[in-house]
């Protein structure tokens, strides 16, 4: 899949992304009906012997407006160019959501962006999508802009799961609760974070639990406490381990961090890509008087973990 990133790696010069058919919106998640749309999306594209394209922003709008009151991030760009790179679309752009971005005017945005740069034959939507400065374009402006411009206009089509729309709000309380088969179930994979594992203060070490961290790289998270997971390494293995997310208020800590212990695995992980499915939740994440209080707990939490891996393993 080529990811593009930024508008000014668009036209006018000749590009392979001059012919397409795009869809727009965030794909939080990529979830079972963002997955519906990137199906409808290659069909239209195997109808027109053209590429298909999926436009995303970053920041997300509501992250750019209202950063402390936007919904938690179930994916970073990575993981979505990931996931949507399996589904088999052909083109990602990833447009910076900024003031300047805001600036253009609905009529700007078709003609720049959607013609002018994309050369977008067909266009799949939400029926309730806005844009253009003030938001002032929605589905018939575009329907308007197709006419004049040669392009179709379609709309998403609704995908359900037991009589509900699947969303990545759904998503976000099943995680808040901590029902991960029912976020797996919306998802159509299990929930997980991926990233480089990165050096951290070593303060595992110290407490005899080495712990292999990631920077989730999120304005915030879905989850918070401490889980039972799978550690994927990439190598066709996933291993038990547990799992804490948070800033670690211990310690004193500001920035929230993954850390996560492989059980009874020794090595160097420093630099390698881990993802991490969780499974269930053990705790929430707590304050304790001192580093002898959280050793006690984290070994706790670790003879909790074995408990559930333990049970996975004879219902199997």
């Amino acid at each position: 899949m080529e990811i593009i990133r930024g508008l000014h790696n668009l036209g006018p010069q000749p590009h392979s992304t001059q012919a397409c058919v795009a869809t727009v919106g965030n794909f939080d998640g990529v979830h079972l009906g963002h997955a519906a749309i990137i199906q409808q999306l290659k069909e239209h594209g195997a109808r027109l012997g053209v590429p298909s394209c999926v436009m995303v922003f970053e920041p997300q709008p509501r992250e750019f407006f209202a950063p402390q009151t936007a919904p938690a991030r179930l994916t970073t760009l990575r993981e979505k160019a990931e996931i949507l790179a399996e589904m088999g679309v052909d083109q990602l752009l990833c447009v910076r959501f900024d003031r300047k971005f805001c600036a253009l005017s609905a009529a700007e945005f078709c003609e720049r962006v959607l013609v002018g740069g994309l050369g977008v034959q067909h266009l799949v939507v939400g029926d309730d999508f806005r844009f253009g400065h003030d938001r002032v374009g929605d589905f018939h402006f575009l329907e308007q802009a197709g006419a004049t411009f040669g392009f179709g206009v379609e709309a998403t089509r609704t995908f359900a799961l037991e009589g509900e729309r699947v969303s990545s709000t759904r998503i976000r309380e099943a995680l808040a609760a901590g029902d991960f088969a029912a976020a797996q179930h919306l998802l159509g994979r299990p929930f997980g974070f991926s990233g480089r594992v990165a050096h951290g203060d070593k303060l595992g070490r110290t407490l005899g639990v080495p712990t292999a961290n990631l920077w989730p790289n999120r304005l915030k998270s879905p989850l918070h406490g401490v889980y039972a997971v799978w550690a994927d390494l990439g190598d066709g293995a996933r291993r038990p381990a547990v799992a804490s997310i948070g800033a670690r208020p211990t310690v004193g800590g500001t920035r929230w961090r993954l850390e996560t212990h492989l059980l009874d695995f020794q090595g160097d992980l420093y630099g390698r890509r881990m993802r991490v499915e969780f499974i269930t939740r053990i705790r929430d994440e707590k304050k304790f008087s001192g580093l002898e209080e959280l050793k006690a707990n984290i070994d706790n939490d670790i003879q909790i973990a074995r408990e559930i891996f333990s049970g996975i393993s004879a219902a199997c």
